[in-house]
């Protein structure tokens, strides 16, 4: 029996970045369907957050996400450029978001057509592994799209036609997590059990592993 977990996912969240290599195995390992639902980064959800919040926590964040790269062997580099526009002194989100808009409806027109994990996966990487200057630029989203099996053109043009459509399924996306229980990503739900983190991969294998989840044939 196919098991199946929602994977929330924010394009600017380096915890998310840092889960894709190990949900991208138990994909492939396990007779398991990954859904993933891609979220605007709360930056962007919530007008004025980085005013408020803790000034010790950006500092731990790079500290924390950096020793979580270097123990997984996973390449990270702080994205260039950002996937949100954001003054680095004053931490102030500028209202135009040409980044984040995109790359989150390209992740969304991806997973309706069935390869979301797959191609959030490889733009992940260019955004987050430190090799691509200018993720945003030129071909390295196509080739993201081509490198997954899907019509890069196709889906450009999708994002361009239906941009009103995917952000109501990216806000039903948001309103789906909430309801799980949290509001933070990576966030993982099975059945109807929220599991935050990339540190709660192990427990939310375990509690498949207790609904019956096996490895692929």
């Amino acid at each position: 029996m196919s098991l199946s977990f929602d994977f929330f996912f924010s394009f600017r969240s380096p915890y998310s970045y840092l889960a894709t290599p190990r949900i991208s195995e138990i994909a492939r390992d396990y007779d398991v369907d990954v859904r993933l639902r891609p979220v605007l980064p709360i930056a962007v959800r919530i007008p004025g957050f980085f005013q408020t919040v803790n000034p010790m926590w950006p500092p731990y964040l790079m500290r924390d996400t950096w020793r979580i790269a270097e123990m997984n062997g996973i390449p990270y580099r702080w994205p260039r450029p950002d996937p949100i526009v954001q003054d680095p002194e004053t931490r102030e989100v500028s209202p135009d978001q040409p980044h984040i808009y995109r790359v989150t409806r390209l992740g969304q027109a991806a997973a309706n057509a069935g390869k979301g994990l797959e191609y959030t996966t490889a733009v992940a990487a260019i955004i987050w592994n430190g090799e691509v200057p200018g993720w945003n630029e030129g071909d390295h989203l196509a080739a993201c799209a081509r490198k997954v099996g899907l019509d890069s053109v196709e889906l450009e043009a999708t994002v361009a036609r239906d941009a009103e459509r995917l952000d109501a399924e990216i806000a039903a996306n948001e309103a789906a997590q909430k309801a799980a229980g949290h509001w933070g990503v990576p966030l993982f739900v099975f059945e109807d059990e929220p599991f935050f983190g990339q540190d709660r991969i192990d427990l939310l294998l375990w509690r498949m592993k207790k609904r019956g989840l096996q490895k692929r044939a």
